[in-house]
């Protein structure tokens, strides 16, 4: 028989609702009967102690706020009687914890990807335009659309484009970061090869836009100013012959998973994320890194209050500041704005359960796992040391995702309550924390971290997990968004247009 609800951890003071609870029902926890006093949807929390005005709400065995006014046994509990207990930066002493030993795996595992010629690996043999402005999106669209038509079936996975705001209007840190983000997408080894694609007229002019970029292999990567072209489609698919034929000599091969560099995300979030699927991308992140591999957790807004687990986890205490400066500078931006730091969760965080900041982000950081924090980076950084590492961005989906696939991420872990079709420029797999979703919305859907509801054991579904991923980082099988073609980017701004 399927439970009424389900109490987290063994010290916390409400539990969550498995199904709609209407006044008068009854649930019985710790073989304590308890009649709900007033209705509670679905994934919604219920007081099973009284708590009194100003004593912490306790769900994952932590604060995720206090109660407002008196709150009775068998009460919802939600924003009309509940307030987060963060405010501003805080000051943070490095107390680390003794991190938990990995299992080493039993064998070294495999999946079937691409060399490329610096010794970098990608999982996609792909063709990317990147254009360094956002004038000439449409250009870049029909260039690609044309390609598709003209090179299938040329030993590629296609040709593709990825449109932005950008490049253009902008000024200091905000150009920098559009450089960033599109020289990181240049050098990403899902791309087999690259046109960059200029105006001519723009602030990230290509021959700036080089200098970002750094070196880059001449036969890979090619460049064409529209401006100075008769015709410039004609000609970008000249040059996107030169780069086909490029490409199709890379033949995929076996490749240890320890090159695998994976980012996490969640988005849409409900009350169970992170119960299901965020918990569930944890035990992924830890067999991953268990093998040698890489993830990356970013979202920072998302982390406070939440933020110690982490720093607790830091490989030292260099990386234990690197990991305050993250915290306290996102919460610096928001003060900058006039703007509180817990503005946050969302309308539809809300409606599906979640009520502070606090629970939010304990839910989040749990897609880090149990892995030592091995590194800290700037938004527009590049991974470079393998194991679990923090990101600096902020929580918004697209940018986010964007910026774990910019730093080097091969496949992005998306979890999501209550569903998105976005997808990044890198094989996008949604999971869902329950199965209604999941059935509701297969065309977005790609694994189903509600199982973990049905009686499903942790270790079994993260270890399904790891093989679909071995599989999609091979091409045996396909994310949703590549499939119906949802490869989209999104670039952070603070500054003024121009």
């Amino acid at each position: 028989m399927k439970a009424d609800y389900i109490l987290v951890y063994e010290n916390d003071n409400v539990v969550v609702a498995l199904k709609d609870l209407s006044e008068g029902d009854t649930i019985l926890v710790n073989d304590q009967e308890i009649q709900l006093k007033t209705d509670a949807p679905f994934g919604h929390k219920v007081a099973i102690r009284p708590i009194p005005p100003g004593d912490h709400i306790v769900k994952y065995g932590y604060p995720i706020g206090h109660a407002t006014e008196p709150i009775e046994v068998g009460e919802w509990v939600h924003s009309h009687n509940t307030k987060t207990n963060l405010s501003g930066t805080l000051e943070y002493t490095y107390n680390p914890v003794e991190p938990i030993k990995l299992v080493d795996p039993p064998v070294e595992r495999t999946f079937n990807g691409y060399v490329r010629e610096n010794g970098e690996v990608g999982i996609r043999n792909e063709i990317w335009i990147i254009n360094t402005v956002g004038c000439i999106n449409k250009t870049a669209e029909i260039i690609a659309k044309m390609a598709n038509d003209q090179f299938k079936d040329q030993g590629i996975d296609g040709v593709f484009h990825y449109p932005h705001l950008f490049g253009c209007s902008q000024l200091g840190d905000d150009l920098l970061n559009t450089q960033k983000i599109l020289s990181n997408l240049v050098h990403h080894p899902n791309a087999a090869a690259v046109l960059v694609l200029g105006l001519g007229c723009e602030n990230n002019y290509v021959s700036q836009f080089k200098q970002v970029i750094g070196e880059y292999d001449e036969d890979r990567v090619k460049f064409l100013i529209v401006q100075e072209a008769d015709d410039e489609i004609t000609e970008s698919l000249e040059v996107l012959e030169e780069l086909v034929a490029f490409a199709s000599k890379f033949k995929k091969q076996p490749i240890p998973v320890s090159k695998l560099k994976v980012g996490l995300k969640c988005g849409g979030s409900d009350a169970f994320s992170g119960i299901t699927a965020n918990p569930l991308v944890g035990a992924f992140s830890d067999i991953l890194i268990s093998h040698g591999g890489t993830s990356v957790l970013t979202e920072v807004p998302e982390m406070f209050g939440a933020e110690t687990i982490l720093m607790e986890r830091a490989k030292d205490e260099d990386t234990f500041s690197k990991t305050v400066k993250l915290v306290n500078d996102f919460k610096e931006y928001y003060l900058k704005h006039n703007q509180v730091v817990y503005e946050n969760p969302s309308p539809g965080n809300k409606a599906g359960g979640i009520t502070t900041l606090e629970e939010k982000s304990l839910g989040c950081v749990q897609k880090g796992g149990f892995s030592t924090v091995v590194d800290v980076l700037d938004y527009g950084d590049r991974l470079k040391k393998s194991g679990l590492n923090l990101l600096q961005g902020p929580g918004n989906d697209l940018i986010a995702v964007t910026a774990l696939a910019a730093a080097g991420s091969h496949i992005v872990l998306f979890t999501t309550g209550r569903g998105t079709p976005f997808g990044g420029p890198v094989p996008t797999v949604k999971i869902s924390t329950n199965s209604q979703l999941a059935e509701k919305k297969k065309n977005w859907i790609d694994f189903n971290a509600g199982e973990l509801l049905n009686g499903v054991q942790m270790n079994e579904l993260a270890n399904d997990l790891f093989e679909y991923i071995i599989q999609l980082a091979s091409g045996d099988v396909v994310t949703n968004n590549e499939k119906f073609g949802f490869k989209e980017i999104s670039i952070f701004k603070d500054g003024v247009i121009l």
